[in-house]
């Protein structure tokens, strides 16, 4: 009987440990053979500051850009010290930026920040150990949207002196909005804009050949954001001859994907190795070995 209750007792702990405060999950985040640099500025203003978490002495490290979520009305990077910490302690220079979100800001100030932000790690990148020509762009819920459109729209990262075919090793994206029109809430129709321009707010629509390779991954019980946003994405990459992996967890909804990066949670499914496997293979390295 207790072996019968087990798994049920398990999976109701992790539900708890990311519905409770996120300090649940970065609590496990301390310490370890990497170091952090707080509220570097990338742009003028208080969410132009970003984290790098850094594994210590590495070169030529592979480098991966964190966009959170948040609904683009919200977020903060030091919420995300796990996801730092769980990377970096793997060898992976790892960028956590803020960036300006609603109501201060609407389509498509939101990218344009993110872009910055790139190009602000790909310009410091050796400073912390990383390779700036190994460089993956990732991201959860409309981070994953914008690590995406970052990815498949030139025009943002253009705007920076970048190519996101020739300068983003690849993009990775966890229960990400790809293809997600009509707009039905009121506050997300004020986010991006009048019906007449709404096509240029979709990452499907820029996908082509020759775009970066992309492993996308949802939970199935994800009711936030529907999984179907990553098959269509996928099969429209797919269509195009570019280079994508999919991963469909049974056992997640929209906050465990994330959530199962940190150690306490990675029993609910093989997020992180997922991530890792795919960074390691994009970035043509070997996996780091030594893992606190």
């Amino acid at each position: 009987m207790k072996l019968a209750f087990a798994p049920l007792l398990l999976l109701g702990l992790a539900t708890y440990a990311w519905i409770a405060p996120v300090s649940v999950l970065n609590a496990a985040a301390w310490g370890g053979d990497w170091r952090v640099t707080h509220d570097i500025s990338y742009m003028p203003g208080a969410r132009g500051r970003l984290d790098v978490y850094a594994p210590r002495g590495v070169k030529d490290a592979p480098v991966v850009v964190f966009f959170y979520g948040g609904s683009w009305q919200d977020g903060d990077k030091a919420m995300y010290r796990f996801v730092g910490a769980a990377l970096a302690a793997r060898g992976i220079v790892a960028v956590i930026p803020d960036y300006r979100v609603y109501p201060a800001v609407r389509f498509p100030v939101f990218l344009e920040d993110a872009a910055r932000a790139v190009a602000w790690s790909r310009n410091n990148a050796r400073r912390f150990g990383g390779d700036p020509d190994r460089l993956v762009l990732m991201g959860h819920s409309a981070g994953a949207y914008i690590a995406a459109m970052l990815a498949l729209n030139p025009e943002y990262l253009g705007a920076e002196g970048l190519d996101p075919h020739r300068d983003i090793s690849g993009f990775i994206g966890l229960a990400g909005p790809y293809d997600f029109l009509p707009l039905r809430e009121r506050v997300i129709k004020l986010i991006f804009g009048p019906p007449d321009e709404l096509a240029r707010t979709q990452p499907i629509n820029f996908v082509t050949p020759g775009a970066p390779p992309a492993f996308l991954a949802a939970g199935l019980r994800d009711t936030t954001v529907e999984p179907q946003n990553s098959l269509r994405l996928a099969a429209r990459l797919r269509a195009a001859g570019d280079d994508v992996r999919e991963r469909y967890y049974p056992r997640l909804d929209h906050r465990l994907i994330i959530g199962a990066i940190a150690p306490p949670l990675g029993f609910l499914a093989p997020v992180l190795p997922d991530c890792l496997a795919f960074i390691h293979a994009v970035t043509a390295v070997q996996p780091f070995r030594s893992v606190a």
